[in-house]
């Protein structure tokens, strides 16, 4: 597999990497601290997107995370990144009640406190389900000092499995089983369902997650969320991304957070890397790094 290498914008001898850890006991997780030796001004937790991320956000040869790490603290930002729960302890999908709010809000609000000893201010950077979540933690610490949502999702997620998937029977065959996109369809039909229950056995639900997981999900409205906040918003899209799309998701952004700042970057696909032509699944299997365009309009939000 070809290695992840330096991003371009990023200068490493400006910057020091420490490990941390966050929580304690059995759902405690590692991340790292990303920082120049004096404190920053400005701070950024890195949330990743859906699924059993690490810190990093490892994605075949690519690390998008590791590249907006490096990337911020060469610009003098201090970053705070780590494993997701559901990467270094798979098992707790299992566990009775566990929810979206368990995979991200408490290691996101601690790792908020560790920055706050390095940074004046801390932001909360989330990409995909993590911007989707970036409302949420703002809400819960009134300490983060505004948003930034990359490529979150405001079209319900089973929906847009859905939708996703009739996608990829189209782009990449290949890579999808006969029947797979119905197969969503009858699952996303059990997650609508007024009878989904913590009870429902995950078989029956999409991507095997329990029902208790799919209730928090079909609860939480990020966008209300947002609205209710005081502190600054930038939503960043792209233009090429199936997943997160500007017909499907930015309208919910567009039409909730009046104030908030909204930028598309055009040649972006769902990971903000940049190219052309309709993205498919194989777009992700190539080494690039996160577009400069994408870090620049977050370095240029910031204050």
């Amino acid at each position: 597999m070809t290695e992840w290498t330096t991003p371009p914008y990023a200068d490493p001898t400006r910057f020091e990497e420490h490990d941390v850890t966050l929580g304690s006991g059995a759902r405690a997780v590692p991340g790292t601290l990303t920082r120049q030796a004096t404190r920053s001004t400005v701070g950024v937790v890195l949330l990743s997107g859906g699924g059993p991320f690490d810190r990093d956000e490892t994605s075949g040869p690519n690390k998008p995370l590791k590249d907006l790490a490096w990337g911020f603290a060469s610009a003098g930002i201090a970053v705070l990144r780590f494993d997701k729960i559901t990467h270094t302890r798979p098992d707790v999908m299992t566990e009775p009640g566990f929810t979206p709010y368990d995979e991200y809000v408490p290691h996101a609000i601690a790792a908020v406190q560790v920055l706050r000893e390095h940074a004046d201010q801390v932001f909360v950077v989330g990409h995909s389900m993590g911007g989707k979540a970036a409302p949420r933690i703002a809400s819960e610490d009134p300490s983060v000092a505004g948003i930034v949502i990359m490529a979150g999702d405001t079209q319900p997620m089973h929906h847009s499995a859905v939708r996703v998937m009739s996608y990829l029977e189209t782009t990449n065959p290949e890579a999808v089983p006969p029947g797979t996109a119905e197969l969503f369809r009858r699952q996303a039909a059990v997650v609508d369902s007024p009878d989904l229950s913590a009870d429902t056995p995950a078989t029956d639900l999409l991507f095997g997650m329990p029902g208790a997981y799919w209730l928090d999900l079909r609860d939480y409205d990020p966008v209300v969320t947002a609205a209710k906040l005081d502190v600054p918003i930038l939503v960043l899209q792209g233009g090429r991304d199936y997943q997160v799309t500007v017909a499907d998701d930015l309208p919910g952004w567009r039409e909730g957070l009046p104030d908030a700042t909204i930028k598309v970057i055009d040649a972006d696909n769902h990971l903000f890397f940049s190219g052309t032509g309709p993205s498919t699944l194989n777009d992700y299997a190539i080494a690039q790094h996160v577009d400069w365009a994408a870090l620049t309009a977050i370095l240029d939000w910031l204050p």
